[in-house]
């Protein structure tokens, strides 16, 4: 009897530590952060970014002293940059950029003096810049900005008096804007977006110095815009913010960084088939705002972005089902 009262024993103790190691344990934190290769170019905040062929690019911005107009690229798979033909326009901050049929695009922003309106494609392959049609909505700085199914679109912002809430497509093949409607949301700037199994998710931003909470879906396909459970819906939300990034990894979405009283590092993680979020790993670097994201769909990474007056030149990349390591 005491042998089998020691064999019992020994399977409780057994069946306590397995569990206290278990993911499902308090302790257990999802998504982990691992810091890439350190940006070559100077730090930076409120550079403009997008993605081809699984390169990530990156340039303008503003550095606490001067704009920028440097352009750079960033390889995921070696972990390394390569400096690129600078961007001909004006140097220039809080600009717009996107993808679409193995090109860039790069557009509106501000130069220190003026909201701009100008528009510029890249072309990877001679890495060369052309000037395109100036974006149909005129000057703004702070818009939000996608490619889906071939077109480009560029919304909200601000045009140097106050935030716009129109959208705007843009057709590479005839190198024009037309404007779309239907947008219910409230007028904004520095708000963010994610794309979703060619859904575009938008939320976040600032209106008349308050914090926007509404949170949108948009279909390209039909250009129907639909209103989803606002950002302040659950009580134990955090996710208002302004100059917050986004970004999508296996078919959720992402918001991280930002402001809202203060530079902040939060993850948020957004299931579109149950409209829920779920706050995993902070980012582990420093806080910040004014930050840049690049997405392939399958990987996510930030950088740059500024903490106060501290600009910074680091990348980290998200891996949303990792436990949290803090040796990375």
């Amino acid at each position: 009897m005491k042998g089998n009262m020691r064999i019992l024993l020994g399977l409780i103790i057994l069946i306590s530590i397995t569990i206290s190691c278990s993911p499902s344990d308090d302790s257990y934190v999802r998504g982990n952060w691992v810091q890439r290769s350190i940006f070559d170019g100077t730090p930076r905040s409120n550079a403009v970014g997008f993605v081809l062929d699984n390169m990530g690019y990156a340039g303008t911005g503003y550095d606490g002293d001067d704009y920028l107009n440097d352009f750079w690229q960033y390889n995921m798979d070696g972990d390394y940059w390569v400096q690129k033909a600078s961007f001909p326009g004006v140097a220039r901050t809080s600009a717009s950029g996107f993808s679409l049929n193995g090109k860039g695009y790069i557009g509106i922003g501000y130069d220190g003096l003026n909201e701009l309106s100008d528009f510029w494609q890249y072309a990877p392959d001679t890495n060369s810049w052309i000037q395109k049609a100036d974006f149909g909505g005129g000057v703004r700085m702070g818009a939000v900005e996608f490619g889906a199914n071939n077109i480009g679109y560029i919304g909200t912002g601000y045009d140097g008096s106050k935030e716009k809430k129109d959208f705007w497509k843009y057709d590479p093949n005839t190198d024009t804007w037309t404007e779309i409607y239907g947008f219910g949301g409230n007028k904004r700037r520095d708000a963010t977006t994610f794309v979703i199994n060619d859904k575009v998710y938008l939320g976040t931003g600032l209106s008349n110095g308050s914090y926007v909470t509404d949170f949108w879906e948009f279909d390209p396909a039909t250009e129907v815009w639909t209103s989803k459970l606002d950002l302040d819906d659950d009580s134990s939300y955090s996710i208002v913010r302004s100059n917050a990034v986004g970004f999508t990894i296996d078919g959720l979405g992402y918001i991280a960084t930002g402001y809202n009283g203060g530079a902040v590092a939060t993850l948020w993680e957004y299931d579109p088939s149950t409209d829920l979020w779920e706050n995993i790993t902070s980012l582990e670097g420093s806080v910040r705002q004014d930050a840049v994201s690049f997405s392939t769909g399958y990987k996510g990474f930030v950088l740059f972005g500024r903490s106060g007056s501290y600009y910074l030149d680091d990348i980290y990349e998200l891996f949303p089902q990792q436990e949290y390591d803090s040796t990375d």
